[in-house]
């Protein structure tokens, strides 16, 4: 009964705006970023932070030379605390549909730079008339671990995404195909083309992992050919733009995401002679989103982006399948 007496008593008015603020810290590292992303001053912010720090009994942040590193028990709680507060957002929103203008929200969404590029634009057009106090942060796609969504780091996923946890929910979005862009003058923009002159040239490979191989490669190697890569890109942008300066050499885009970019450049396309797999492009969140009238308006917001900029019929006819707007699916 005396260790019972000595506990340490519940923090029974324990601020919730504390574990919002303790959030954006874990996830900015910075007491400035925090303050601009709750839209609070930074001193507000630095006050809040000593408050958490008392409650925690720890020091959450310290200094690292120029940065702020967030200590071992900050560590140990970030996920869980990410958790309870998308908890707080769903079971605090006011029931029916939300009211966009009065949003105050950061919204991570992982997606390569095929789908920021194309879709970005829209989409943020869309929100700043909708909901202006709404900032989206685009991350480049995790190498192979989604686990941003599990832990909440991360709000959505879009593009072609790969194996993902079987509690994630997934929606199709659209289809997209692979073709060849070149410049004007470059030797495969005119005259028949081959899948050997294909295998002949020199390729820029477009991998965020460096990666020298794809299914472009796979589909050569059925017919027994190799191709020549010439350099590997982590970006389609950065292929792009040397593409655009160099006669000597081809790469492959997603049509309908780098359609504009392509025209807009001067650069010529052409429909590959031997087929590839279509790419689905598809969005995914955790389950925990699902109710979420934020999270389900900018869904909604998504989907309008893509349809309005992909699913416009102006590419080249596609011999292997016809883009079209995909279902959602569990």
């Amino acid at each position: 009964m005396e260790a019972m007496h000595k506990m340490r008593p519940v923090h029974a008015k324990l601020d919730l705006n504390l574990l919002f603020a303790l959030d954006a810290l874990l996830e900015e590292c910075s007491v400035t970023a925090a303050a601009d992303r709750l839209s609070v001053s930074e001193p507000a912010m630095s006050r809040t932070l000593g408050r958490i720090r008392k409650v925690l009994e720890d020091p959450v942040l310290v200094r690292a030379g120029h940065t702020m590193q967030p200590t071992p028990r900050a560590v140990a709680m970030r996920s869980e605390v990410r958790a309870l507060v998308q908890r707080a957002r769903t079971v605090l929103a006011p029931a029916g549909h939300p009211d966009p203008g009065s949003l105050t929200r950061t919204f991570t969404i992982s997606a390569n730079d095929a789908m920021v590029t194309s879709v970005g634009d829209h989409l943020l057009t869309c929100v700043e008339r909708q909901a202006p106090r709404v900032t989206l942060r685009f991350l480049a796609e995790p190498p192979g671990d989604h686990a941003g969504l599990r832990d909440g780091g991360i709000d959505l996923q879009m593009g072609v995404l790969g194996p993902l946890a079987p509690e994630v929910r997934t929606e199709s979005l659209a289809t997209d195909h692979t073709v060849m862009v070149m410049r004007p003058d470059h030797p495969l923009a005119a005259g028949d083309l081959t899948a050997e002159r294909v295998a002949d040239a020199r390729h820029i490979v477009t991998s965020r992992r460096g990666r020298l191989r794809g299914p472009l490669d796979d589909a050569l190697a059925a017919l027994g050919l190799r191709r020549r890569a010439a350099v590997v890109a982590p970006t389609f942008a950065a292929t792009l733009l040397m593409l655009a300066n160099r006669h000597d050499v081809i790469g492959f885009f997603p049509w309908r995401q780098y359609r504009t970019n392509v025209r807009t450049l001067g650069l010529v396309t052409r429909e590959l002679p031997f087929a590839l797999p279509p790419l689905q492009l598809s969005l995914a969140w955790h389950p925990r989103d699902d109710a979420d009238p934020a999270h389900q308006w900018l869904r909604s917001r998504i989907r309008d982006s893509v349809q309005a900029v992909l699913e416009r019929d102006d590419t080249p006819t596609h011999p292997w399948g016809a883009d079209r707007l995909g279902r959602r699916s569990r």
